[in-house]
């Protein structure tokens, strides 16, 4: 009797499995809601919360005409059960990553030129090298694209982004103003941002009115001539190299033609960070995992492509 009932009071002879049923219970604080978290019936939950305190010997929740609350031990027990938790999410990923070969598409939302640039670079070859079961496919848009609402897989993003999205700083964006070579001889170079407003400007239209670059030319050179209006990053490169007037461009765009000038910046309004951002609820998936490592791995390789 002794030997059995040291036994049914030795924390080691608890199942592992038991410790969800805490969590739910912590969580919910009843054993009915606990039971639909769960998709298990309430009886199920009892009966498994009586069991995990039979074997530890102590109670862990308590029962009040509010609900059911954890007994200080069950306090004490909580954030050991939240990280063995974490800790079974993350072999349970780990083992379906090594168990089944990494296949599918991701798709990936960047801005247009961006796509140009990383092909050229042949970064996306070198991942599907590295995974050849995983496809790397570009959404592009003039607006930003909703991951929440499967848009996309995957956003290289800079500027103002989703606080629900998770992700990582990859690089900087810096913007500064251009000119074509052509333009310059004929027009000369403003010595500040104060003379913007004496030359003519190329600006954007459509949904890219409310991009920061246009909200920095409206409040610093509110009263230059916009000569042409471009509803995307690409269209505005060619209207600068065009000869027709200045505008702001990235950095990795305006430097890398050598038609253009860079006359004034960068701009350090303007100024942000690249971020690769994704779903909470995709984030950790394996193919997801995947690519962000890559790309945190190619880092250096993706400076020049995203910053110049």
């Amino acid at each position: 009797m002794r030997k059995r009932a040291a036994e049914s009071h030795n924390p080691a002879m608890f199942d592992w499995d038991d410790l969800k049923y805490l969590l739910a219970v912590a969580r919910n604080h009843s054993t009915i809601a606990a039971g639909k978290a769960l998709g298990l019936s309430q009886s199920t939950v009892q009966r498994r919360l009586a069991e995990f305190e039979r074997r530890l010997g102590r109670k862990v929740v308590v029962r009040q005409p509010s609900g059911y609350r954890l007994t200080e031990f069950g306090q004490q027990l909580l954030p050991y059960a939240e990280r063995i938790e974490v800790a079974v999410q993350d072999f349970e990923r780990q083992v379906d990553g090594i168990a089944g070969e990494l296949s599918g598409a991701i798709r990936v939302t960047c801005p247009e030129p961006i796509v140009i640039r990383m092909m050229q670079s042949k970064l996306i070859d070198r991942f599907h090298a590295k995974h050849p079961g995983l496809r790397v496919e570009f959404v592009t848009s003039d607006r930003y694209l909703d991951l929440s609402k499967g848009e996309a897989d995957v956003a290289f993003r800079s500027g103002d982004t989703d606080d629900e999205l998770v992700g990582r700083k990859i690089a900087d964006s810096i913007w500064a103003v251009y000119a074509s070579r052509v333009y310059l001889e004929r027009h000369g170079q403003p010595k500040n941002i104060e003379e913007l407003s004496r030359h003519p400007i190329v600006g954007f239209d459509g949904a890219m009115t409310n991009h920061r670059a246009s909200k920095w030319l409206a409040a610093v050179a509110s009263d230059a001539k916009l000569v042409a209006r471009n509803s995307s990053v690409l269209g505005l490169v060619s209207a600068v190299k065009s000869g027709i007037g200045l505008g702001p461009l990235p950095t990795a765009l305006g430097d890398a033609e050598p038609d253009l000038v860079r006359v004034l910046g960068p701009v350090a309004e303007l100024a942000r960070s690249w971020r690769l951002l994704a779903h909470p609820d995709l984030r950790r998936t394996p193919r997801i995992s995947a690519f962000f490592d890559f790309i945190l791995e190619e880092r250096e390789a993706l400076k020049p492509i995203l910053t110049g």
